[in-house]
């Protein structure tokens, strides 16, 4: 039996340097298979969904979706029992990628792409598969004994998703912080209605607007999650999904249903509200 060729997914929205990247991986490490290049997240998530590659090559600031949103979105569609798979972000700037990287799931690349340091990421990522191929096959001893300096290797899925929520959780630590909201000015009818946050037991993301729902009442605000977040105290409100913020005092219980898909029920509020994997570590145990 062959063993498997390693399958690539590169989503660059830079045509030239999408090449550019194809072709060093190409030089650098000949029996990759390059399956596709996305232009944009949005395609980088429906093509890796599709294809199930075992590397993505994802640029940190693309238009529509960016590479962290793409692969937050990934790890959340993944099906189950297929290895999710490894990341290299490429970016354009040092500073901002490299603290976040030293000790997470994923690799980085910086533009524009340089052989030596390309070759350091080859390196790893043909080790990590290596090592994920042992750890399902132990039969198969590994082909080359070349080891690569590698602070953990991910064989589970949990284990990829917590550094994957880790390393999501550093680079938005790294953006400069936004200042804190006291209350929410929503519209009700053509009266501006002032919301304590303390009140609020969880946001909800509807198209372009988010859903402040309250014990006894919802209100609509026209903003994203993504704005909200940064506004919040990350100690009181806790993104558990890509469409949900809960206050934390407002959770009662975590639980976990036979296929293993955590949900929360709320202290004064009936709704049950579904936790993403990537968010999940905030509920295990003390």
């Amino acid at each position: 039996m062959s063993h498997h060729i390693p399958r690539a997914l590169i989503a660059e929205d830079e045509p030239i340097l999408a090449a550019a990247l194809a072709h060093a991986l190409q030089r650098l490490w000949p029996e990759l298979d390059i399956v596709a290049t996305c232009p944009n997240g949005v395609e980088a998530l429906r093509q890796g969904l599709a294809l199930q590659p075992d590397i993505l090559f994802l640029d940190i600031k693309m238009p529509g979706k960016t590479g962290l949103e793409a692969a937050e979105e990934l790890a959340e569609q993944w099906p189950d029992g297929v290895p999710f798979p490894h990341i290299v972000f490429v970016t354009a700037y040092d500073e901002y990628a490299l603290a976040a990287f030293e000790h997470a799931a994923a690799d980085y690349v910086l533009k524009p792409v340089n052989d030596a340091r390309l070759g350091k990421t080859v390196e790893r990522l043909q080790q990590r598969l290596r090592d994920s191929s042992n750890a399902t096959t132990t039969a198969s001893p590994a082909a080359s004994t070349t080891t690569a300096p590698l602070a953990t290797t991910e064989t589970t899925a949990s284990a990829s998703d917590d550094n994957l929520a880790r390393l999501l959780s550093q680079l938005q630590a790294m953006l400069p912080p936004a200042p804190r909201l006291q209350m929410i000015r929503a519209a009700v009818g053509n009266s501006v209605r002032m919301i304590a946050l303390a009140d609020v037991v969880y946001f909800e993301a509807l198209d372009k607007y988010i859903n402040v729902v309250c014990q006894d009442s919802e209100a609509l605000i026209r903003t994203s999650l993504k704005e909200l977040l940064p506004q919040l105290d990350p100690q009181q409100f806790w993104q558990i999904h890509r469409g949900t913020i809960v206050n934390a005092s407002a959770i009662a219980t975590a639980v976990r249903d036979e296929a293993g898909k955590l949900s929360l029920t709320l202290r004064q509020h009936p709704a049950q509200l579904r936790v993403s994997p990537l968010y999940a570590h905030l509920f295990r145990q003390m």
